[in-house]
């Protein structure tokens, strides 16, 4: 039975290590030192819309067989709008995913730090972060291996890593339940909460994420009669990491200091109150968030890269490795010596922006083609919901573009 279980593990657990990077977590922490458990509701409203989107996206991958990046260049007819919606993939994805790198490398990092401290290297006036050079370079030989069933076995254990390290940092902070039950049923609007809950909407439903299943999805499953297994792949995995998330928002509020600005202030400020075990389990899960992401970032680029292009979609092939190997070399550079490309980071948010309301809508019109899906096209309850959650990410994704220009 368990054997059976694992065995048809997909890549459920790849999208949520996906989601679950250093940005989440610095987000969950802010919100719950912040807000303490009121914003438990928009984890799990989060959770729901994710599962939607990802259900469709895997469904669509193992029907059609194709990545979403090659469904939209053969469904868009027009080719103005074609050349629009690639353009825009290639720089939300691509662009925004090397933007990103550094951050999920730094991620990483950070956890490994606060256990082992900071080895810096010099050469010269440059000073090379040493953790930085050894998270990269394990992402590197994982995605370099080019074996799918490495990749998602690895992660599969990062992943379950992640989430015993940060369930046991929640509970050793020893949380009120029924309050947590409360702030799931009872949304809750604290003043000033408004831009946390859209961004702990926006960091968990990430367009990336759509184009990774859909390859991944059909990597891993050739047969239609395997639809229950990816259904099932999906709830499990999505619900785990929204479970890794709320635990860190659960962790946060246990500290009274407000002087607390991402992961690593978090584990200093567990440590006093709840002894050296709560910061190392803390770093052990910011460690899995950071490689995880530093490892799913260039896989995801590359799959939309090759989808965009009528590239070949292979792990070894050699365009699809040339693109993962410049978006973790970025990452690595930027991360090792410290520089912060500010400008090319909210070119990545303005994309993102954009894109997420374009592919939601383009997944829930492609979700009701029987040209494309025949019978196994959206039921009306996926279309409402669908719906439901398409509105959210337009005002997510207008959101994203006022704030990058400090007009929210």
């Amino acid at each position: 039975m368990i054997s059976k279980f694992f065995k048809n593990i997909g890549p459920g657990p790849l999208v949520a290590a996906a989601f679950i990077g250093p940005g989440t977590v610095t987000l969950c922490t802010l919100a719950g030192v912040n807000f303490g458990y009121a914003l438990l509701w928009a984890m799990v409203l989060s959770i729901v819309a994710t599962i939607v989107l990802q259900e469709m996206a895997a469904r669509l991958g193992i029907v059609s067989q194709k990545g979403l990046s090659e469904i939209i260049r053969s469904e868009i007819k027009h080719p103005i709008l074609r050349g629009f919606a690639i353009v825009l993939i290639l720089s939300a994805i691509v662009i925004g995913n090397a933007a990103y790198e550094a951050g999920n490398i730094s991620g990483g990092a950070l956890g490994v730090q606060t256990l082992f401290g900071n080895p810096i290297i010099e050469l010269g006036n440059l000073k090379l972060n040493s953790m930085s050079l050894i998270i990269g370079l394990v992402a590197f030989v994982l995605l370099y291996i080019g074996n799918y069933k490495v990749l998602e076995k690895v992660l599969v254990f990062l992943v379950i890593l992640m989430s015993i390290a940060f369930l046991t940092t929640a509970i050793i902070t020893k949380p009120n339940l029924l309050e947590i039950l409360k702030s799931i049923a009872l949304p809750k609007f604290p003043k000033g909460s408004i831009l946390t809950i859209i961004g702990l909407i926006g960091t968990t439903v990430v367009p990336y994420n759509l184009f990774l299943h859909a390859s991944l999805a059909k990597t891993k499953w050739k047969a239609k009669s395997d639809l229950g297994f990816a259904r099932k792949d999906t709830m499990i995995a999505v619900v785990l990491g929204g479970i890794v998330s709320m635990c860190i928002i659960i962790s946060a509020s246990a500290i009274p200091s407000q002087d607390i600005s991402n992961a690593s202030d978090l584990a200093k400020g567990l440590e006093p109150l709840f002894g050296a075990y709560a910061k190392y389990f803390l770093a052990i899960g910011l460690f899995a968030a950071g490689i995880t992401s530093a490892i799913t970032a260039p896989l995801a680029a590359a799959f939309v890269a090759s989808g965009c292009l009528g590239w070949e979609a292979h792990l070894k092939s050699v365009k699809f490795r040339a693109v993962w190997m410049f978006i973790l070399g970025l990452g690595i550079v930027f991360s090792t010596i410290g520089f912060k490309s500010i400008e090319i980071i909210k070119f990545a948010q303005v994309a993102n922006g954009l894109l997420l309301p374009i592919i939601a809508g383009f997944l829930l019109w492609v979700m009701n083609k029987s040209t494309v899906l025949g019978r196994y096209k959206n039921s009306k309850l996926q279309n409402v919901l669908g719906f439901m959650i398409l509105v959210i990410t337009i005002f997510l994704g207008l959101k994203g573009i006022l704030s990058v220009f400090k007009m929210v």
